[in-house]
């Protein structure tokens, strides 16, 4: 199948602080179709980050298999782009070279990379800031760069670990409504961590609900896009998903 999924996935280490055997993940199971945008939300401990690391390659799983477009992961590749809380830009590197980096080490040529890099930057709202360095960036700003980067690699997923967590309510209002108008642009696949319940029913085609390390439900979101809080945050169906997953999240 095209897209993500995850078969029994389960992730146990040793604390040795308790001087014992943790769970992290307790067999999850779940499927992410090509071009949906998928939100996983619960509270700190739910196995959220976890699961995302083990898709990105970062660690591995106790048990269970994940597969994406066909193939198994065994580790990190260029065939999955991860946005991290921590904008984690190159501070010596223009805003261009940021976004060139990944097409590069692909081996794209100068002008390629620019050609790819520049086209992302506009569709992030960034084509002015080119030629700027990220300490000149506010944290909004540099957050829209670490989306641009991830989207430049032409990844076949895209993975967000709580990455509006850093800025400001009212900015992180704004780079809501940016990804989800990039990703009604171009379509990319995406799993989108949060512990926010709103952030989650705002962005999402389906919301994924986790309790200690289980997949507690799944949420279809049927909110017409685009989405924009203006309209949305007196929306009765918008206010009856956020209250259902609210249950959901302090029930489990």
């Amino acid at each position: 199948m095209k897209g993500l999924l995850i078969r029994n996935l389960s992730k146990t280490y040793f604390d040795p602080y308790a001087g014992a055997h943790v769970t992290a993940v307790r067999d999850v199971s779940l499927s992410v179709n090509e071009g949906e945008f998928v939100s996983l939300v619960g509270p700190s401990g739910c196995g959220k980050t976890t699961i995302l690391n083990m898709i990105a390659g970062f660690v591995p799983a106790s048990g269970g298999d994940i597969v994406l477009d066909g193939r198994q992961i065994s580790g990190p590749g260029p065939d999955r782009g991860v946005v991290f809380q921590s904008f984690a830009l190159f501070p010596w590197k223009t805003v261009l070279e940021n976004v060139a980096f990944g097409p590069k080490m692909r081996g794209a040529g100068k002008t390629e990379r620019e050609r790819i890099a520049r086209e992302y930057l506009a569709l992030a709202g960034l084509g002015n800031a080119a030629d700027r360095y990220p300490n000149e960036l506010s944290g909004g700003m540099q957050q829209r760069v670490g989306v641009a980067r991830a989207l430049a690699n032409e990844p076949d997923i895209l993975l967000m670990d709580e990455p509006f967590a850093s800025v400001d309510a009212q900015t992180r209002m704004t780079l809501q409504e940016e990804l989800t108008r990039i990703w009604q642009a171009r379509r990319p696949t995406v799993i989108f961590i949060t512990h926010d319940v709103n952030e989650a029913i705002f962005l999402a085609e389906r919301v994924i609900v986790l309790s200690k390390g289980r997949l507690l439900a799944e949420v279809d979101v049927p909110l017409p896009r685009p989405r924009v809080w203006d309209t949305l945050i007196e929306d009765a169906a918008f206010k009856t998903l956020s209250a259902r997953v609210l249950h959901l999240v302090r029930s489990g």
